[in-house]
């Protein structure tokens, strides 16, 4: 087949979402198909105002993809970026026009849920109730377009997948779960010393959303009692003094931050830590926790969204309730006082995602599009 894949990020391999789709284009093209990827930088040559800059990006790649229909057997578009080639072939239907495949990392109710909560706390950046309005106007209104008019549906996590499909009415078998994957050398033999360990780690753009308040009061507490422990902050995206400013004075000293890193240079970042957090409030299935798992980390992380999907609380890994930075530090603690509960599971994580790599997960998908092409008459 002939497959197009869109998404509105940049062309950056360190991202999450283009990670998402360079990953499954490179396996669909071992497994015999043409791919082709479009990404907001080949489209937007120009710069566009923000706000408007996805709305914008949308109508662009549907008026593209209506011009080089004959060059493609299906089109996979990222969510929300696929609001307005679904709603032209909803209204017009026109015929020849490439079916239309959904691709989507999380839920915007469960965002919406979760911000609105951490708003109240004063811990949301940017969801006021002015945000809040704009975000449901706009964002959301993208989002359920895209949903709606889609043929089919690939989402990340599991309670997304469940949520898109009852509160749009999706019949059963459009919409299907496909997980993220992590790529094949993030597999590694790990030591697990006999010895304290003081080196936690926490990869991921520095947001609210990703419960970063509730990482810095967990390390906090866990200070207290453990005068050696560290924290690294790798691929934040923002500058040392910005993260800093979220702990305490008194232990800015203990916390390095890597604001970007290059994607061939994190395998050394999972070998040199000992524990990864993810605290995250929102997200869709993380790449970074995927890749630590696959390291043989021992992982901490919360029980929303496509966390739980791939961590068992004390099988492989520890799951903790959100915004609660006790519990986190609580569950840190356990890891840090016990060298047979790092190598049980993080060995046990290890083996869980040799289920997740790409080669694997990317089938679950090219079975889409593969439904998607057939039943729209195309070979």
């Amino acid at each position: 087949m002939r497959i197009l894949i869109v998404t509105g990020v940049r062309r950056q391999k360190e991202a999450g979402a283009a990670g998402v789709a360079l990953n499954h284009a490179r396996e669909l093209e071992k497994l015999g198909h043409q791919v082709e990827c479009w990404f907001l930088d080949d489209i937007l040559k120009r710069p566009v105002k923000p706000r408007f800059e996805a709305l914008i990006f949308a109508t662009a790649i549907a008026r593209r993809i209506v011009k080089d229909a004959s060059r493609f057997d299906v089109v996979n578009i990222h969510a929300p970026w696929g609001c307005v080639y679904g709603v032209w072939r909803k209204l017009f239907r026109p015929k020849g026009a490439l079916p239309y495949i959904l691709t989507m990392q999380g839920s915007e109710e469960r965002y919406v849920y979760a911000m609105r909560r951490e708003d109240r706390k004063g811990r949301a950046l940017n969801f006021s109730l002015k945000n809040r309005l704009w975000h449901r106007i706009y964002h959301q209104v993208m989002y359920d377009l895209s949903i709606r008019t889609a043929d089919y549906g690939a989402v990340a996590d599991r309670e997304a997948w469940i949520c898109a499909e009852l509160m749009h009415d999706r019949n059963p078998g459009v919409i299907w779960y496909v997980p993220n994957g992590t790529e094949e050398r993030f597999f590694m033999d790990r030591e697990y010393a006999e010895k304290s360990p003081s080196r936690l780690l926490y990869v991921g753009t520095w947001l609210d959303r990703k419960g970063v308040y509730y990482l810095a009061d967990a390390f906090k507490i866990l200070a207290r009692i453990n005068p050696d422990i560290r924290m690294t902050i790798a691929g934040c995206m923002v500058s040392d003094k910005e993260v800093r400013k979220y702990f305490a004075a008194e232990l800015r000293d203990r916390v390095a931050v890597v604001p970007f890193v290059k994607r061939e240079d994190m395998p050394a970042i999972y070998a040199e830590h000992d524990i990864f957090v993810c605290p995250s409030l929102v997200e869709g299935m993380p790449l970074t926790l995927l890749e630590a798992m696959a390291a043989g980390m021992p992982v901490v992380t919360t029980n929303t969204c496509g966390m739980p999907d791939v961590v068992e609380d004390e099988f492989n890994g520890l799951v903790v309730q959100t915004a609660d930075a006790e519990k986190l530090a609580a569950a840190i603690g356990r890891f840090c006082n016990s060298t047979m509960l790092r190598k049980q599971l993080g060995l046990e994580g290890q083996r869980t995602v040799r289920r997740y790599t790409w080669g694997h997960v990317t089938q679950k998908l090219e079975n889409i599009l593969v439904l998607a092409a057939r039943n729209a008459g195309h070979n």
